[in-house]
Parts: structure tokens; C-alpha cells; sequence
């Protein structure tokens, strides 16, 4: 077991790294369809699709990777898999700024799935450091980094477009997140395993994933209703908003959820370690699903940016909790391998959510894709409360 001074040092580090990697991931959101605009797509309708398939782009490889590369993290290390997705995905953003199509922005955000994953592992390295005890408010102020990269992220994307131009953020991005991976490649040391260990691993029966089944099948529910508004916010807001700063009123609005984001993810990361993460959960979805009712009814901006708030409150209680579930249901030999699994329902909802929202709004109109969303989180608040095998706790499951 990691001493307190350690896993309380690697959390600090981590938390640098995650900002720098969300921060960077979020400069480009808020102007995307912008510069697919810029790209030569004009009609409302195809931008958002466009939009949609380009967001999601990237989910589609890092769900068919996600899981090899938490296996080779059980036998090898999480470090180097930190390195692997940090150096990966710094090339191939820098290379977005380089493109004049838009099939090829969609080429680049395909091979930057196949590097994706630093904050999975950064989690999983994280919770294989920290004592179960300390498994909510750990991984709750680990998520903060990248709930401030978040925050911060659409802020300076928005401000570095209006004044740089599209292209010079994804170079900006590229260096973020090769700041992150040398952060982690310097300062970051990893206990290894005795090889005894390993061969233990090897032969852990398929039967230990099953009480995780539930946690994939949230995680992979939250994320659809998640992901499903992020193509549409920057054009939705435009509907509303007629000023100049269009870059800069919809970073705004990306980061407003991150603000609350921050106060959130700690606050019900230390429930969690009280009441139980599944019980945070239930409370998390269906306040988040709630906070969607004031931005379909927006006819301007404040109502959108207060719903976008709301929810930001309780977005920070879902991915801490899920990932702390996984902490306490996967025994040790198999929690890289278990993340690895969790990250993908993760992505995979990641490649739904904006195909299915872009493709609502074009056709019903954007309100539709917030009460789409509503209806699948409240659907997913309900099966989380229905799966009491959740309360489960490490020990049970290794036993």
C-alpha cells in the first residue's frame, strides 16, 4: 500500500496533468463548428451533422481501444500508457490546425482516438494508490483537474479565436497537452507489482467483471445523455445571441459548466465516501437531468447559461462516483483491465450522444435534443437506483 505522502503527491501531479490535457481537449469545442464553417460546410443543417460525426469521431477508435489498453496497463504499467495517449494525442491536435477539409479534421480526430485514454489512466493510477477510504474524495479532486481544464479550456479557445484564428488554437492545444505528458513522464513514479502477481492476473476468471456490468451500462447511459448537447451548444447559443463575440459567449457558456463542475465533483465525491456512490449517483443523474428543463426553455442567453450552471453542480458527482464503484468492485489484479472496459462504455456514449443529438436537432429542432436528454438521464437515475448490487464493496467482490 502507498503511503498517505505518496498518493496524496501523485494526486496533486495527476491533477496538474489532467488540467492540461481537459484544458487542452476543450480549447477547440466552442469554435468547432465554426471553423467547419470555415471549412467550406455553410448550411446550418450540415454543419451540425458534420459537427456530430467529427465530435465523435475520436470515440469510435478509443472504444475498440480502451480495453487493450487496460489490459496492457495491468502488465506493464499505467505510466507508460499516460505517456502513450499524452504524446499521441499532442501530434495529432497540432496536425488539426493543418487541415482544409472537413473529412480530414474527421481523418485526425480518428487517430487521436487510437492515443486516448490519459484520464482513465490517470484515474486507475491513481486509485491504485489511494486507500478505499479515500476512494470518493481522491478521485473527486482528481476529477477537478479536469474540471478546471474544462473550465478554463473554452475561456482561452474562445478568446485565443477571436483574436488568433482557428487554426493557431490547435497548436496551443498540442503543446497543453505535451506539458501534460512531461509532467507525468518526470515527476510521476509507479509502484510495480512482483511478477507473482502477474501470473495471477493472467489467470483471473471472467466472472470477477460481473458485478462491474452495471457500472459500464451507467457510465455508457450517462454519457449518451451527456455528449448528446455538445455539437449543438455553440450553434443553439447562436440562436440566441446576435452580438460579435460569438467565440467568446460560447466558451463562456462550455465554461460555466466547469465553474460549477468545480464545487461539484468534491462536494459529492466526500457524499459518496458517506451515503455510497451509488446513492450519489441517483442523486447526481437526476438533478443533472432537471438542470435541462431551463435550457430548452432559454429565448436568451441567461436562462441557458443558468441551466448550463445547474447542471454543472451535479455533472461532477457522475464520473467520480462511477469510477470510484469501479475502485471497489474490481479487485486489484484487474482494475487496469476494469477501467479499460468502463472507459469504453464511456466512449462508446461518447460516439452516440453527439451523433444522435446532432441528428435530433436537425431534424426536430434543437429543444429536442435537451428533452431527449433529460428523459435518458432520468432512465438511467432509475436503473442505477434498481441496481443494489452496486452497494457491493471491494471485499465482497474479491471474495
Amino acid at each position: 500500500m502507498a503511503t498517505p505522502l505518496h498518493w496524496k503527491k501523485s494526486l496533486w501531479i495527476l491533477w496538474g496533468a489532467n488540467f492540461s490535457i481537459t484544458c487542452g481537449m476543450n480549447l477547440v469545442l466552442p469554435f468547432l463548428p465554426l471553423y467547419i464553417g470555415e471549412l467550406g460546410v455553410h448550411r446550418v443543417e450540415d454543419v451540425v451533422r458534420w459537427t456530430g460525426w467529427i465530435v465523435a469521431a475520436q470515440f469510435i477508435t478509443s472504444f475498440l481501444t480502451q480495453p487493450l489498453w487496460g489490459a496492457i496497463a495491468d502488465r506493464r504499467g499505467r505510466k507508460v500508457m499516460l505517456l502513450r495517449a499524452g504524446f499521441g494525442m499532442a501530434i495529432c491536435t497540432a496536425l488539426m490546425g493543418l487541415v482544409t477539409e472537413p473529412w480530414q479534421l474527421l481523418a485526425l480526430r480518428l487517430l487521436n482516438g487510437f492515443f486516448s485514454g490519459f484520464i482513465s489512466m490517470a484515474v486507475s493510477l491513481q486509485a491504485s494508490l489511494t486507500p478505499p477510504e479515500h476512494s470518493g474524495k481522491s478521485l473527486g479532486t482528481l476529477q477537478t483537474g479536469a474540471i478546471a481544464g474544462t473550465l478554463i479550456g473554452p475561456l482561452i479557445g474562445g478568446l485565443l479565436a477571436s483574436f488568433l484564428g482557428y487554426s493557431h488554437v490547435f497548436f496551443f492545444t498540442g503543446a497543453l497537452m505535451l506539458c501534460a505528458s512531461v509532467i507525468v513522464m518526470v515527476f510521476i513514479r509507479e509502484e510495480r507489482k512482483p511478477p507473482k502477481e502477474k501470473k495471477a492476473r493472467q489467470r483471473t476468471p471472467w466472472r470477477l467483471f460481473r458485478p462491474l456490468l452495471p457500472v459500464f451500462a451507467a457510465s455508457l447511459i450517462t454519457q449518451i445523455g451527456m455528449m448528446s448537447i455538445e455539437p449543438i451548444v455553440t450553434v443553439y447559443a447562436k440562436t440566441l445571441y446576435a452580438g460579435k463575440h460569438l467565440a467568446l459567449i460560447a466558451g463562456l457558456i462550455v465554461a460555466l459548466t466547469g465553474i460549477a463542475n468545480l464545487f461539484g465533483a468534491p462536494t459529492l465525491g466526500r457524499l459518496g465516501d458517506r451515503i455510497g456512490q451509488r446513492k450519489t449517483l441517483v442523486i447526481a443523474l437526476t438533478m443533472a437531468a432537471l438542470a435541462f428543463l431551463p435550457q430548452a426553455l432559454a429565448s436568451g442567453v441567461g436562462l441557458l447559461l443558468f441551466g448550463r450552471f445547474m447542471l454543472g453542480l451535479f455533472i461532477g458527482g457522475m464520473i467520480p462516483s462511477l469510477n470510484a464503484l469501479v475502485m471497489k468492485l474490481a479487485p486489484s489484479e484487474i482494475q487496469g483491465t476494469a477501467y479499460g472496459f468502463n472507459t469504453s462504455s464511456l466512449f462508446l456514449g461518447n460516439l452516440l450522444g453527439p451523433l444522435i443529438g446532432s441528428h435530433l436537432a436537425a431534424e426536430f429542432g434543437f429543444r429536442s435534443v435537451f428533452y431527449v436528454t433529460m428523459s435518458v438521464l432520468l432512465v438511467c437515475a432509475g436503473f442505477v437506483y434498481m441496481s443494489r448490487s452496486l452497494d457491493v464493496n471491494r471485499r465482497a467482490a474479491e471474495g
